[in-house]
């Protein structure tokens, strides 16, 4: 019987926020994970934009 396991590592994806305000075509996003126990809040990360060519501010989203 397979165990139901309420696992506290979830994967979140991180867009772009400056991208959106730019009105530039396409998007930046990555794929994490975050563990759901230490981080409750929206995670924030500073990636790089490839279309932007710079490190900008990554918010989560749902």
């Amino acid at each position: 019987m397979a165990k139901k396991s309420k696992e506290s590592r979830i994967q979140v994806i991180l867009e772009c926020t400056e991208h959106k305000e730019s009105g530039l075509p396409g998007t930046s996003r990555y794929i994490t994970t975050k563990n759901r126990k230490n981080t409750p809040d929206r995670l924030e990360l500073k990636k790089y934009n490839p279309i932007l060519r710079r490190v900008t501010v990554h918010k989560e989203i749902k």
